[in-house]
């Protein structure tokens, strides 16, 4: 297995997009339930940054992520300002489709960034696997929680949590072949949103039907 730096340039931009459609789905998960604009924020604040903030403290990784770059703070902060009126103009895009293809590119963006710093923190491969998992899935579920909803990774039956698992494998595996770490990531992150799309759309389910 090659040695895995973490590009730190590189990370930052899958960081940075995840944060984005992590707010994205904070923002019309908030909409529906007709919060305001403080709901909004604190909604769209936690689904960017819970995963993150969760892995960091696992790995013991201080400052935490979004402490150490306020620029991500401020960046939900104003995208929240901006998006309180702008969903009033456009509710027809508030629909379960918007939430599930936020969540599908944020889990796979989220879950790569995980692994490749766990990795970076020197912990062994499972424990890595493990916290690409938890960076992927839990913004989405704090943020359900926060809604008052049952966590869609709990209660949709289908494998969001096993898509992450199986691209943070996909990760740590092809870092046994030739390519670079940056096609490694990215593929990654396309395989888990691709795999977490699919399941969604031919409804794929863990649960057997009565």
């Amino acid at each position: 297995m090659k040695h895995v730096p973490v590009h730190v340039s590189l990370i930052t931009v899958i960081e940075i997009v995840a944060i984005l459609v992590g707010a994205l789905s904070g923002f019309v998960e908030a909409r529906r339930k007709r919060m305001d604009i403080v709901g909004v924020f604190t909604v769209a604040f936690i689904a960017a940054f819970g995963g993150g903030t969760l892995r960091d403290i696992l790995l013991d990784r201080r400052p935490l992520f979004w402490v150490m770059h306020q620029e991500y703070a401020i960046l939900i902060f104003v995208l929240a300002l901006l998006a309180t009126p702008l969903m009033r103009t456009v509710k027809q895009i508030i629909s379960e489709r918007v939430i599930v293809v936020a969540d599908a590119v944020g889990l796979g963006l989220f879950a790569v960034a995980g692994v490749a710093q766990a990795q970076a923190a020197h912990m062994p491969v499972f424990i890595a696997s493990m916290m690409g998992v938890i960076t992927g899935i839990f913004g989405g579920v704090l943020r359900d929680i926060v809604c008052n909803e049952v966590p869609m990774v709990f209660r949709d039956g289908k494998p969001y949590a096993i898509c992450a698992f199986f691209g943070a494998w996909l990760y740590i595996g092809l870092q046994y072949t030739d390519i670079s770490d940056d096609t490694a990531l990215w593929t990654s992150a396309a395989f888990i949103t691709i795999l977490r799309l699919v399941t969604w759309k031919f409804e794929l389910h863990l649960r057997s039907h009565h």
